[in-house]
């Protein structure tokens, strides 16, 4: 991905949790050194609560989420708010549509016209390619059941359910093949629904693309052999 904001924020939260863990432990730790019953024999003391640490323990945490909240929010509006747009300021259009369904993705791309749903469209199975490069919107919705399209690699995960269309966008920079998954149990096949997405060049996009179309259009389907 180009941008790394949520790795960023990954490490930034991270990085505070791991001290308030760190620091916790130690004065866990010092408490049972400095009380250890051998070297204190003292009658017991119970403490009846101070208003004082109850204000500074509510305070604290409540600040720091708060700093979290707005910190996370350009992250936010980069992966969920601000869409890729075209040099006329219209919202870029989807590259491919994503279809969950138990238990595939199928992955529909437009042909020449740029429109979905016509007779040049481009149907595969668990095999999604973009350009790198590129910003890359994608199209997802849900032909069933509530699934979840996930692409680890990419730091990019959506719900997907029935009857809305969403739309997810990212940035691939290194060429590679890599994980689609289901991150939501969609049923009993759900361990098996998974594709693969590549990154290439544009160039060796565009010709995977003919070349996959071409194929498409050469083969039959046999009612004999479906039987």
């Amino acid at each position: 991905m180009a941008d790394n904001s949520i790795d960023h924020l990954f490490y930034v939260i991270l990085w505070m949790t791991g001290l308030v863990f760190i620091g916790t432990g130690l004065a866990m730790f010092w408490f049972l050194w400095k009380y250890d019953e051998k070297k204190n024999d003292g009658p017991v003391w119970y403490s009846h609560g101070s208003h004082l640490l109850e204000i500074i323990w509510s305070v604290i945490p409540a600040v720091v989420i708060l700093f979290l909240a707005i910190y996370q929010m350009d992250a936010w509006a980069g992966a969920r708010m601000r869409r890729p747009m075209l040099e006329n300021g219209q919202p870029k259009p989807a590259m491919a549509r994503v279809i969950g369904r138990q238990f595939e993705w199928k992955i529909q791309y437009p042909g020449d016209d740029k429109q979905f749903d016509t007779p040049d469209d481009l149907y595969t199975t668990n095999d999604l390619h973009v350009p790198r490069d590129e910003e890359v919107v994608l199209e997802i919705t849900s032909e069933d059941v509530l699934h979840s399209f996930f692409l680890p690699n990419f730091r990019e995960k959506q719900d997907v359910v029935p009857g809305m269309k969403q739309f997810l966008w990212f940035k691939p920079v290194k060429d590679g093949k890599y994980d689609i998954v289901c991150a939501e149990l969609c049923g009993w096949g759900h361990y098996k629904m998974k594709g693969r997405i590549t990154v290439e060049s544009a160039s060796d996009f565009r010709a995977w693309l003919q070349k996959a179309y071409d194929e498409q259009e050469l083969s039959e389907y046999s009612l004999a052999e479906a039987e």
